[in-house]
């Protein structure tokens, strides 16, 4: 019997791909309408997501089979949905990220900043945190994460050290630096059964008082460092996946938007939530994991001060070999601020940017996009070369002559880029599409009207505790795919701003704090040892909370102008005629 038992256990997930659409079929054999198919294909997608039975990106090209052999949309319209204009725009920012990693200029970045703050244990956690979250608003969250806990570790392996005068005069070199390390367990930690434990203090009553704390202080620093990934990745519409989804689903639901969600108004909405909710995490963890002895988490006293100085010439001499900024990374640099500039002037909305003025159809609408920017900054990055322009030297062939290669060439980019993402993008578009196609988002919004009677503050209230639980154990990709266009359809029933309901829960999807499995930062963490589950849970679930009810403090007050939510807008109405006689909805 248990050979039997571990035997379906074993085959769990082939067991689940060849029977569910078997156990689903009746839906689409007794009830043979579009609408049925449609949702035959998102029930058997959205399962697929949750449980993970096949790899996201492979259920993502569902659609691509299904939709033109039941009929829903032509094969040819289906595939328009994988490479429409946000996914360029993804690839476009990861292109330009790829470069930015690729030339270490976010290392740079980070242990300039980290100089600046110092090390003191309070101002080190915020230091921490702040250069992840901006280094996470423009490169991928998991890529910032991997490079930042090693070095918070070198840090945090001074501090707890006890201080030499070789140590204070020169720093020392660390080896944690090193971020293609063999193995993650720590000098503190054991792995039993996947469990991280702390290893057991020695007989000295003191040093395993100090044990305790250098642990705590420790758990502390690598959980800043993953939820301040998390946080920052919400600040810029190219800075985490979802972002994308939303704008994607309101250009395929709402084709008359006008671009509406753009790098410059989604900024003006999710950076102050990003500032408030980084802040009060800081806070948060200060005060679970360092307590409010704000003496020692100021580092005031003869030993903090000489453990901080040799910690702070550990950075000093990582910056300093870093060396001097090279040609090419001035080169990435200054592309990489021009994009951000050529972004936020291309439409901002408040006056009229270059896209308006020089790219404008007959409406006066810029017809140049965020993704068109962004791929333009891409090529130039592959025809600028990595040196000052000149011959060198082929070493490896005397006597002959070798031009320097470009910032970005493609085979550092076939290694990096998160094609799959790329699909889970497209796969989500399809889906929306064909629900509109298929009259199911149309359906389903007469079957939400009864919300008309609930305020439209506790209905984003509700959907945002729904996301962000949602999202601890699924990919804020598919749940964000599969979440909005459903809040699309309520919106446009009730005849609320649909981004009332669709922009908090946009955001809510990335407040994965709470397990190891719920976002690749809390993986990374967890991985690197000193972590229990439970303290990622005792950590993230108030953190959770706070930033629901940040999200909520931004749609109701700042976010109100920026997209004109107290009425229901002119390019929802095609998609809601029964919202026409009352164009002008109450205030939410």
């Amino acid at each position: 019997m248990v050979t039997y038992w571990q035997g379906l256990w074993a085959y769990r997930f082939y067991l689940f791909v060849y029977f569910l659409p078997i156990i689903l079929l009746p839906l689409p054999i007794l009830i043979p309408t579009k609408q049925a198919y449609c949702a035959y294909t998102i029930i058997i997608m959205a399962l697929f997501w949750c449980v993970e039975a096949l790899p996201l990106a492979v259920t993502a090209l569902f659609p691509l089979i299904l939709f033109p052999m039941m009929g829903i949309m032509d094969a040819s319209e289906v595939c328009i949905e994988y490479f429409n204009d946000t996914n360029i725009l993804f690839i476009g920012g990861l292109l330009v990220a790829i470069a930015v990693e690729h030339w270490n200029l976010h290392k740079r970045i980070a242990l300039g900043v980290l100089l600046i703050i110092g090390v003191r244990p309070a101002l080190l956690m915020l230091g921490f945190m702040m250069v992840t979250a901006f280094l996470s608003m423009w490169i991928s969250n998991t890529a910032t994460t991997a490079m930042m806990v090693p070095i918070a570790q070198a840090v945090l392996e001074q501090l707890h050290k006890a201080p030499t005068g070789k140590d204070v005069e020169e720093g020392s070199d660390n080896p944690t630096f090193e971020l293609q390390e063999k193995s993650s367990q720590k000098e503190v930690t054991t792995v039993d059964n996947g469990q991280v434990h702390p290893v057991p203090p020695g007989p000295s009553e003191p040093r395993a008082q100090r044990t305790e704390e250098q642990l705590r202080f420790s758990q502390g620093m690598s959980l800043c460092v993953c939820y301040s990934a998390s946080i920052g990745g919400i600040a810029t519409l190219t800075g985490t996946t979802p972002n994308l989804v939303l704008q994607g689903q309101i250009n395929s639901i709402f084709p008359d938007n006008g671009n509406v969600v753009n790098f410059a108004s989604w900024f003006g909405f999710a950076f102050p939530a990003m500032i408030i909710l980084l802040l009060f995490a800081w806070v948060w963890l200060q005060f679970l994991f360092l307590g409010f002895n704000f003496r020692k988490n100021f580092g005031m006293g003869e030993e903090a001060r000489a453990q901080q100085q040799a910690a702070f010439r550990v950075i000093q001499t990582e910056h300093r070999q870093l060396g001097r900024m090279t040609f090419a990374e001035m080169a990435v640099t200054f592309l990489f601020v021009l994009l951000v500039l050529l972004w936020f002037t291309r439409e901002p909305g408040f006056f009229l940017g270059w896209g308006n003025l020089a790219f404008a159809n007959d409406k006066g609408v810029s017809v140049v996009s965020d993704g068109t920017v962004a791929i333009f900054i891409s090529i130039i990055m592959f025809i600028v070369p990595s040196k000052i322009p000149g011959l060198t030297q082929n070493p490896g062939k005397p006597g002959k002559l070798k031009a320097p290669p470009a910032l970005l060439n493609w085979k550092t980019v076939n290694e990096k880029m998160p094609w799959n993402i790329v699909f889970l993008l497209g796969g989500g578009f399809a889906l929306a599409k064909g629900s509109e196609e298929s009259r199911l988002s149309a359906w389903l919004g007469e079957k939400l009207t009864p919300l008309q009677s609930v305020s439209p503050p506790a209905i984003a209230f509700i959907l945002c505790l729904l996301v962000a639980t949602f999202t601890e154990c699924t990919s804020n990709v598919a749940t964000t795919t599969l979440f909005l266009p459903i809040l699309a359809s309520m919106a446009k029933a009730i005849c609320l701003h649909p981004l009332y309901v669709m922009l908090p829960c946009t955001l809510a999807a990335s407040l994965a704090f709470m397990l190891p499995v719920a976002t690749p930062p809390n993986a990374i963490v967890f991985s690197f040892g000193g972590i229990k589950v439970s303290d990622m849970v005792r950590a993230g679930f108030l953190l959770n909370i706070m930033g629901v009810l940040v999200i909520m403090l931004a749609i109701n007050t700042w976010s109100t102008p920026i997209f004109n939510l107290n009425t229901f807008p002119s390019w929802a109405f095609p998609n809601a005629t029964h919202c026409m006689a009352n164009a002008t909805a109450p205030s939410p």
